[in-house]
């Protein structure tokens, strides 16, 4: 049974404005011990972003209804309850997922990372938890681990090996549907926190984020979800803390914090990226059309060009482009992505 270069001063100075942790060593770090850490990130420049999950079947449709945003925030744009979305898990297959030709694709492409959603906002783990039964070894496709295909074969072609992990979760029982809430963001955006089931919520992250780290062997953690009013700046820097101690040399995104004020290890940029250097490390995502997720009516896909562009302009300014795709519920990625990818990777290498 299953266990139910950075502003270098202003981290610092965020030590002391509301951190009370005891351990505070890894934030306090040297200049010259961060920058050693985030050498690979500095010189890799380009990855490859997966969304993939439970959305991933549904392909922005509900129930007959084709809807406007992204695929995978349908269960709140459609406000579907957390146990009749879960039951998505029973048909959950994806025969046709292939780590390796990811990797490939990728390495052909010129990237030198990976980031995979281990778990997204659905709350549904892309590994077997010993602390949840939302898994993929709850499904059809138990017996296979995508999470260890996908860092095996990374490390085939020389990738980095990196995980998504949501902050906020929508199926965990310590969280609820906003019921204030006026719209999609207001309902599932701003879920609520239980009274009382914060320290129990962030346990339950902390041996997740313990399994991703040492089963999977991640080279950086991709947070996202920081955006809700109980995620506070002191909850973000003691999972920092906590994190670094696991691994010492991992990289994590400023959204392990509060994303407005946090930039170590790296600022995260959505949809667009600035016009100037910035004085911190930074990583810009796009989407290759206009979803994370798999979507079947989104065919409004990025030219090669444009996204070449994209990459040495964010390049240029120091940062680098973190590029997403999204399988199909049965773990196809779309020819047109892979088309365009192959594409910018010819010209990519012709550089080298």
């Amino acid at each position: 049974m299953k266990r139910l270069i950075f502003i270098y001063c202003s981290i610092v100075c965020l030590v002391g404005q509301g951190y009370s942790q005891a351990t505070d060593a890894f934030l306090k770090e040297s200049k010259e011990a961060y920058e050693k850490r985030m050498e690979w990130f500095s010189e890799a420049q380009y990855g490859l972003f997966i969304h993939f999950g439970l959305y991933s079947q549904l392909g922005g449709e509900w129930d007959g209804k084709v809807y406007g945003d992204y695929a995978e925030w349908l269960q709140a744009d459609a406000d579907v309850p957390s146990q009749v979305y879960a039951m998505l898990s029973a048909t959950f297959n994806p025969q046709d997922f292939n780590a390796d030709d990811i990797a490939r694709t990728a390495k052909s492409s010129g990237m030198k990372y990976i980031v995979i959603t281990a778990k997204h906002h659905e709350g549904f783990c892309l590994w077997d938890s010993e602390y949840t039964n939302f898994d993929v070894a709850s499904t059809p496709f138990k017996g296979r681990d995508i999470l260890a295909e996908l860092s095996a074969a990374c490390k085939k072609y020389g990738l980095r090996f990196c995980t998504y992990y949501s902050l906020i979760d929508w199926h965990h029982p310590s969280q609820e549907r906003n019921v204030d809430g006026s719209d999609a963001w207001g309902r599932w955006g701003n879920v609520r926190m239980k009274s009382g089931r914060k320290a129990e919520y962030i346990m339950y992250m902390k041996n997740q984020i313990r399994e991703l780290v040492e089963t999977y062997d991640s080279d950086m953690l991709w947070f996202d979800g920081d955006w809700v009013y109980w995620w506070d700046m002191a909850s973000g820097m003691e999972l920092y803390e906590y994190i670094r101690q696991l691994k010492p040399d991992i990289i994590i995104n400023n959204r392990v914090a509060k994303r407005s004020e946090f930039k170590k290890d790296f600022g995260t940029p959505e949809q667009e990226h600035p016009e100037d250097q910035l004085e911190y490390y930074w990583e810009a995502c796009y989407t290759l059309n206009n979803s994370w997720g798999f979507k079947k009516n989104d065919v409004k896909w990025k030219s090669a060009d444009e996204v070449y562009d994209k990459l040495r302009d964010i390049n240029n300014k120091g940062g680098n482009l973190l590029l997403n795709i999204g399988p199909d519920g049965n773990g196809k990625v779309p020819v047109e992505s892979i088309k365009v990818l192959l594409e910018i990777g010819e010209r990519v290498n012709k550089e080298y």
